[in-house]
């Protein structure tokens, strides 16, 4: 293994698919109880908020508040699921077992390990955010075809946040560095982004903090398409997620060569 690592941008080859097909082949003998875990919060917002805190309150947005709450839910669900993935999981892989480690003793660079996890994380996210459309879809929530340009809006968000996931992944002495990163911006972005109430309802120093939370552009974007309507300015908001995407994997990729390759 070479003992130097570069800034450069990442560029990964075709040997990111075996490190992504290894963790479907791994997750594969869960799958179940993995879905089932991923769908159990969301389910719990939308079932306990959606509907008994929504029989309390007016329309929201010109919506009921339930309708209004399934976008808010299937974001902060792929942001979830991409998260725990390229926290928990990924850690797991570098630091406890080895997998890395292994891996790189073959052909494949650093760079294809990254990318796989940064793939594999997505791809969970967008099992995970399929499964509560699902939900939705049987629940008569959704009632327009636009609805499923909502599938591209969460492969995008759970690869941004894979990628910020795996910066957090590169700088982790252990499991419980992790609680940081939830408890300042985890959990700050779910309450902030829109997930639950408007944003305007914020005083206007947070609602520019929101702007740029990449939640509230995933959020900004699903809800209008979850409603039947094309997202407002939904190039604006492309463009962040993939610009923060873009970034933190960068970011990422440098960090994890400094930790594993110096």
């Amino acid at each position: 293994m070479a003992r130097h690592y570069s800034l450069s941008f990442p560029r990964p080859s075709r040997l990111w698919w075996p490190v992504w097909r290894r963790n479907a082949l791994v997750w594969k003998k869960l799958a179940w109880t993995s879905v089932l875990g991923n769908l159990a919060d969301p389910l719990i917002y939308m079932l306990g908020l959606g509907y008994g805190l929504g029989a309390l309150l007016p329309a929201v947005d010109g919506v009921p508040y339930i309708i209004f709450l399934a976008a808010g839910t299937v974001c902060a669900s792929t942001m979830n699921t991409a998260t725990f993935e390229a926290l928990y999981s990924a850690f797991s892989r570098m630091h406890v077992q080895k997998t890395w480690e292994a891996i790189l003793n073959t052909p494949a660079r650093l760079d294809d390990v990254l990318f796989g996890e940064l793939l594999w994380a997505a791809t969970k996210s967008l099992l995970s955010g399929s499964a509560i459309l699902l939900v939705l879809l049987a629940l008569g929530l959704i009632g327009s075809p636009l609805a499923l340009w909502v599938l591209p809006v969460i492969v995008l968000t759970g690869l941004v946040f894979a990628a910020l996931g795996l910066i957090v992944n590169a700088l982790a002495p252990s499991y419980d560095f992790f609680m940081y990163y939830f408890t300042l911006l985890v959990t700050p972005m779910l309450l902030l982004s829109g997930v639950f109430f408007p944003t305007s309802q914020l005083p206007p120093a947070l609602q520019a903090v929101a702007g740029g939370l990449p939640l509230a552009h995933a959020v900004a974007l699903a809800r209008p398409l979850l409603q039947g309507q094309w997202p407002a300015d939904s190039g604006t908001h492309l463009l962040a997620l993939l610009a923060t995407g873009t970034a933190a994997f960068w970011i990422a990729t440098v960090l994890t060569r400094r930790r594993l390759l110096r």
